[in-house]
C-alpha cells in the first residue's frame, strides 16, 4: 500500500498488513486472540481513578492558607484550563494537599475527582486509560491504546475534552517527569490538573505554576501533634518534639500514629522526645536537624519515628509486624494488592497466621494505609519504605527479598495465557522491577528476573504490549549488571522486549535485538535448544512483516521442525507455528502443507489440547484464511461461519480479533457472491473500528475500501 509519504508497507491479497505513514507500522494477526477479553471481564483491566491513593487524607489539615486558597480558587466554578505543580522533598505533604484539594472540588465545587499514581510510566497509562473510561471511552477503544493500535494519550485527552463535568485531574508522585513528556501532560478547559513531584525544576513544568510545599512552621507542626494524638502533652512540648522531627509532616504521622496507640501505658510527648534521645536517636534526628530545607534527608528524619512504632507493637504482642513491614520494604511505594500477603507461608516472616494481626498494628500506628483502586490494596510512603530497606539487617535482607519473590512467584502464571485485561498483572510491574533493583544477592536477582519476564508475557498475552515492552526492558536493564549479558533469563528478557516491539509495530528494533539474542542463544545453548527455536520463529515475524520471505518462512520452518523433534508434535508452541505458516504460505507450498495434513490443524490441535485452548482457538482462523486463500470458498465459508460464532462468544462483539474474524467473514462472502450479507458483515466491521481506532486508521480505511467494493460490485451486478 503506498502512501504519499512514499513508504511502503506489505499485505497480502487479504490485507493483513497494513503501514502508517510515518514510521508507525501497524500489524494484525488473525492467528492471536490475546488482544480480546470477554465480555463478562471487561472491567477487570480497569482500575479505580475516583478515590485518591497515596495513604490517608489528613485528619485535619494545618497551615497552607495561602496555598489552599489559590488551590481552591483554581477548581471553584467556571475555572479551568490550569496546570498547577506541588513540589517539595518526599514526606513534605504534598500528596496531602493534592487530598485536601480533591475533597474540596468533590465535595464542595462539584467536581469529578480522578487520581492517577504518576510514578512510572506503566502506571501513569494504566491510570490514564482508567479516566479515558470514566469520561465514556469505550472497551474498543481502550483496547485499542493498550495494543499500540492508536495513541493512548490523545485518547485520554479528548475524552477530558469532551467531558460533560468539569474535573480535577491529581498526577500523584510525579517524581521522573520524563513519563510526562509523551503527550500525557496537557491542559483542558474542561478541568484543573494538579501535579505532586520532588522536582522542582522550571524546565520540565512549562506553562504550569509552581507551589513549594516545605516543611510546616513550627506552630502547625505542634499542632498537628496534638491533633492526632490529643492530651498527650500541651502545645510546647508537641513543639518541641516537632522541632526534633523536622516539622516534617510524614514524620509527625508517625510520632502521632504512635502516641495515640499506646493503651496499656500511654505516653506523653515528653516521653517520646526522651526516646527520641536514646540510643540512635540523637544520631538519626541531628541527621535531619536541617528539616527545614528541602535538601535535608527526609529518610533520616522518619528513622526513628517508626523504630519506636515498632518497639511498642512488640511490646504489645506484635512483634511480627517488624518483620511485615521489612518486607513490605522489598516491593515499591505503590499500591500492593493484599492478595499477595495471602500465600505467606507457615514459617514465614511473619507467618500467615499472625500476617492479619500485624498488618492491623502497622495501619493502627499509621505506617501503612488501605487503598482500593479496583484491587484493595496496602500502600506505604516510599521514604518511610527506603529508611526501613537501608535500616534492615544484612542477614535479613536476602531472605524477606526471596519471601517477596514467592509470594510474587504464586500470582504470576507459571504459562501465562491469553485473556482478558488484568489489573492485578499491571499492579504487580512496578513491584518486580522493585525487587529487582533492591536485590543484593544474585539468586534472589535471578528469581525476581524470572518473576518480571513471566509477567511482561502476562501483560503482553492480555493485549497490554506497551506495558509488556517496558517491563522487560527494563527488567533486563537492571538484571544485566548482576548477571551478566549472557545469563539465560537475561536473554529471555530481551527476547521478551523483542517480541513486544513487534507487536507495537516496531519491526526494524524488533528484527536487530532478536537477531542478536538467537546468535547468542544459538552460540550458548545449541541449535535445538527451546530458547534457540523460540527466537527462530520470533525472527520470522517481523521479517514477514518487511516482505523478507526469503529469510523469515525458512526460520519458520526451522522453529515447527525443532519443536516436533525437541518438544513433541503436540505441544502448544508446535502447533502454534504450525498454525502461524499458514498465514504466510501461498501458491503450490500452502497447497502441499494444506494437503499434507491426515486431519485439518484445528482438529489436530483439538486432539491434543482440547476444544478450548487458545491454540485450537488461534488455529481455526489461520486455517480457515489458508483455505480462502487456496479458493476453496465453500470449505472456508463454513470454517469462518463457525470462527466467527466461536470468537463472538470467546471474545465478544467488539474486539479487534472478533473484527479480523468478520473481515475475513466478509470477504469469502464476497468471493462468493452473497454481497448483501457482506455488506452487512463488513458495514458493522468498518463502523467499530472507525469508533475504537479511528476514521484514519489503516484498518478502517482498509474496511471501508472492502465495502466500497463490494457496494461497487452489487451496483453493477
Amino acid at each position: 500500500m503506498n502512501g504519499g509519504s512514499g513508504m511502503e508497507g506489505r499485505a497480502d491479497s487479504q490485507g493483513r498488513v497494513y503501514q502508517a505513514s510515518g514510521d508507525q507500522h501497524i500489524t494484525e494477526h488473525h492467528h492471536h486472540g490475546g488482544s480480546a477479553s470477554s465480555p463478562s471481564a471487561q472491567s477487570s483491566g480497569i482500575e479505580s481513578v475516583r478515590r485518591p491513593t497515596g495513604g490517608r487524607a489528613p485528619v485535619v489539615f494545618r497551615d497552607r492558607t495561602e496555598l489552599m486558597a489559590r488551590l481552591h480558587a483554581a477548581v471553584d466554578a467556571g475555572r479551568g484550563g490550569h496546570v498547577y505543580v506541588l513540589h517539595g522533598m518526599g514526606g513534605s505533604g504534598k500528596t496531602a494537599v493534592a487530598h485536601a484539594v480533591f475533597q474540596y472540588a468533590t465535595g464542595v465545587a462539584d467536581r469529578v475527582g480522578l487520581w492517577v499514581n504518576a510514578s512510572d510510566r506503566a502506571t501513569l497509562r494504566g491510570g490514564m486509560l482508567a479516566v479515558a473510561a470514566d469520561r465514556g471511552a469505550e472497551e474498543g477503544e481502550l483496547l485499542a491504546a493498550r495494543n499500540g493500535l492508536r495513541a493512548a494519550a490523545d485518547l485520554v485527552w479528548d475524552r477530558l475534552d469532551q467531558s460533560g463535568h468539569p474535573w480535577l485531574l491529581v498526577l500523584d508522585n510525579a517524581d521522573d517527569p520524563a513519563v510526562l513528556q509523551d503527550g500525557w501532560l496537557r491542559s483542558s478547559p474542561r478541568g484543573t490538573v494538579l501535579i505532586t513531584t520532588r522536582q522542582a525544576a522550571a524546565h520540565w513544568w512549562s506553562d504550569a505554576e509552581l507551589h513549594h510545599v516545605d516543611v510546616l512552621p513550627s506552630d502547625a507542626a505542634a499542632q498537628v501533634l496534638c491533633d492526632l494524638a490529643p492530651q498527650t502533652g500541651t502545645v510546647e512540648e508537641a513543639r518541641s518534639v516537632a522541632d526534633r522531627l523536622g516539622r516534617l509532616p510524614l514524620a509527625l504521622t508517625l510520632a502521632g500514629g504512635f502516641l495515640a496507640h499506646q493503651v496499656i501505658e500511654p505516653w506523653t510527648m515528653t516521653k517520646y522526645e526522651q526516646h527520641l534521645d536514646g540510643p540512635q536517636g540523637v544520631e538519626l534526628i541531628d541527621k535531619g536537624a536541617a528539616g527545614a530545607s528541602p535538601l535535608a534527608d527526609s529518610r533520616n528524619l522518619v528513622s526513628r519515628t517508626w523504630q519506636l512504632s515498632l518497639d511498642a507493637l512488640a511490646e504489645q504482642g506484635l512483634p511480627e509486624s517488624t518483620g511485615l513491614l521489612r518486607l513490605l520494604a522489598c516491593y515499591g511505594a505503590d499500591p500492593l494488592p493484599l492478595s499477595l500477603l495471602s500465600g505467606l507461608p507457615d514459617d514465614g516472616e511473619p507467618p500467615r497466621a499472625r500476617a492479619e494481626a500485624a498488618l492491623r498494628g502497622l495501619l493502627d500506628q499509621s505506617l501503612t494505609a488501605m487503598v482500593d483502586v479496583g484491587v484493595r490494596c496496602v500502600q506505604t510512603h516510599g521514604v518511610l519504605l527506603a529508611s526501613v530497606a537501608a535500616n534492615t539487617p544484612a542477614g535479613q535482607a536476602t531472605s524477606l527479598a526471596a519471601t517477596a519473590c514467592g509470594l510474587l512467584d504464586a500470582v504470576v502464571p507459571a504459562v501465562p495465557e491469553r485473556g482478558p485485561q488484568n489489573l492485578l498483572f499491571r499492579l504487580l510491574g512496578p513491584h518486580a522491577l522493585a525487587l529487582l533493583q533492591g536485590a543484593t544477592d544474585a539468586s534472589v536477582t535471578a528469581n525476581a528476573l524470572d518473576l518480571a519476564v513471566r509477567l511482561a508475557i502476562a501483560q503482553h498475552r492480555t493485549g497490554d504490549y506497551l506495558s509488556a515492552y517496558e517491563l522487560a526492558s527494563s527488567a533486563a536493564a537492571v538484571a544485566e549488571p548482576e548477571l551478566g549479558p549472557e545469563h539465560r533469563l537475561v536473554l529471555s528478557a530481551k527476547s521478551r522486549t523483542g517480541r513486544a516491539l513487534f507487536r507495537l509495530g516496531r519491526f526494524d528494533e524488533a528484527e536487530a535485538l532478536i537477531r542478536r539474542v538467537l546468535a547468542d542463544r544459538e552460540r550458548l545453548f545449541g541449535p535445538d535448544d527451546p530458547d534457540t527455536l523460540d527466537s527462530c520463529y520470533g525472527l520470522n515475524l517481523p521479517l514477514q512483516q518487511m516482505g523478507r520471505e526469503s529469510e523469515a518462512t525458512p526460520l519458520l520452518r526451522r522453529a515447527i521442525e525443532g519443536r516436533r523433534r525437541v518438544l513433541g508434535p503436540g505441544h502448544p508452541l508446535t502447533l502454534r507455528a504450525r498454525a502461524a505458516i499458514l498465514e504466510y504460505l501461498s501458491g503450490p507450498d500452502l497447497v502441499a502443507e494444506i494437503d499434507e495434513m491426515t486431519v485439518p490443524l484445528p482438529r489436530e490441535c483439538a486432539s491434543y489440547l482440547g476444544e478450548d485452548h487458545d491454540e485450537t482457538v488461534g488455529s481455526r482462523l489461520s486455517y480457515t484464511l489458508a483455505l480462502f486463500t487456496l479458493g476453496r470458498l465453500e470449505a472456508a465459508a463454513e470454517e469462518a461461519s463457525l470462527v466467527v460464532e466461536e470468537f463472538e462468544r470467546r471474545f465478544g462483539l467488539d474486539f479487534p480479533v472478533t473484527f479480523s474474524a468478520k473481515s475475513l467473514h466478509a470477504q469469502i462472502l464476497a468471493r462468493l457472491g452473497q454481497l448483501r450479507p457482506a455488506i452487512d458483515m463488513m458495514t458493522y466491521v468498518a463502523e467499530r473500528r472507525e469508533s475504537s481506532l479511528g476514521a484514519g486508521h489503516p484498518y478502517t480505511v482498509k474496511s471501508k475500501e472492502y465495502l466500497n467494493e463490494f457496494r461497487a460490485r452489487l451496483g453493477s451486478s
